[in-house]
């Protein structure tokens, strides 16, 4: 079962030693601390995210070797792979690893009858959880809901104190607060608006799907999608978002690089725009850290399977490749 696995499965290229000590070594600190889930996580992603970077140096060579990178069109020829480059993408992927792995952990407890063991991990899981939840919600958009509404309410209100005003014939107030409420119209529209996105939102690509980036080249497997994108605007800026043919209202797509050709590039964050799914089955071997706990293994066309919790994250149906008669001859 994919549950069970823990860190100290995820191996690439043969082994990679530094994820497991640094695992348990954050995990001891874990089950050992009395202190606020906020302070948990920033451990897990501060030690997490080293691990990219050791990664990078260690294969240094093999990065200088292979630039300037092939393709490439001349609309975004001053980017290179590392524009796409997504630190929130990797803690979203980290974050919901730390999930399996603690509700995996609370059953091996129970099976070993460690039941006050059993019950702190469950207690941290639930934390984990909530604040999973919580991020989840305010990223892709169940939030918003909430939001418009508050900031619809708050439009009745000022318009009540705005007929005050003028009935008052407080002018200089009355100009205020139809500033105010053109303002809160605005942001009351754009959140709405992104929650609808996320209930109406149509890929182009699944969970598990091989691609290739459509300008850099590498080969790639979506892990997670956005109907939009939800970055920030400093990193769209850098990514040059705008200048794509649908910019940034198009969806966006996590995905984990194969680390035998881009080793400094383990997630990033790609719009629908630059992917391409490859016209024959890819069943060529692919290399990530993360793989070995989102996916149960490959199908018949070469693409990943995910695992239930994966599917349940974005509300996704199990993909089920269409039998051929020719595979068995």
């Amino acid at each position: 079962m994919v549950q069970s696995q823990s860190l100290s499965t995820l191996t690439i290229c043969g082994s990679v030693q530094v994820y497991n000590n640094s695992w348990r070594r954050n995990r001891v600190k874990f089950v050992k601390s009395s202190g606020s889930i906020g302070g948990d996580l920033f451990q897990f992603l501060r030690t997490s995210s080293s691990l990219g970077k050791s990664l990078k140096q260690r294969n240094m060579m093999r990065v200088e070797a292979r630039w300037p990178f092939q393709g490439g069109g001349d609309d975004q020829g001053g980017l290179d792979p590392n524009s796409e480059r997504s630190e929130s993408a990797n803690e979203d992927i980290l974050i919901f690893f730390f999930q399996l792995d603690l509700a995996t952990r609370v059953q091996c407890a129970l099976n070993m009858e460690q039941y006050d063991i059993a019950q702190q991990l469950r207690e941290k899981l639930t934390e984990v959880e909530e604040e999973a939840i919580r991020l989840q919600e305010a990223k892709r958009g169940s939030s918003s809901k909430s939001e418009a509404q508050d900031k619809g309410i708050s439009i009745i209100r000022l318009r009540a104190d705005l007929q005050n005003a003028i009935d008052g014939e407080d002018y200089g107030l009355a100009a205020k607060l139809r500033d105010e409420i053109s303002k809160l119209e605005a942001e009351s529209l754009a959140v709405s608006a992104k929650a609808l996105a996320f209930e109406n939102a149509e890929y182009a690509f699944r969970l598990g799907q091989k691609l290739k980036h459509k300008t850099f080249g590498y080969r790639a497997v979506v892990c997670g999608m956005d109907p939009v994108c939800c970055e920030s605007s400093s990193w769209m800026e850098a990514a040059e978002v705008e200048k794509l043919p649908r910019g940034s209202n198009q969806p966006f797509y996590q995905v984990l690089v194969d680390v035998r050709t881009h080793p400094d590039l383990l997630v990033a964050y790609v719009p629908e725009d630059n992917l391409l799914a490859p016209e024959k089955p890819d069943k060529e071997r692919f290399d990530h850290p993360y793989i070995s706990f989102l996916f149960y293994g490959a199908d018949t066309a070469g693409d990943f399977i995910p695992i239930q919790q994966l599917r349940e994250k974005y509300n996704k149906p199990r993909h089920e490749v269409p039998f051929d008669s020719k595979d068995e001859d």
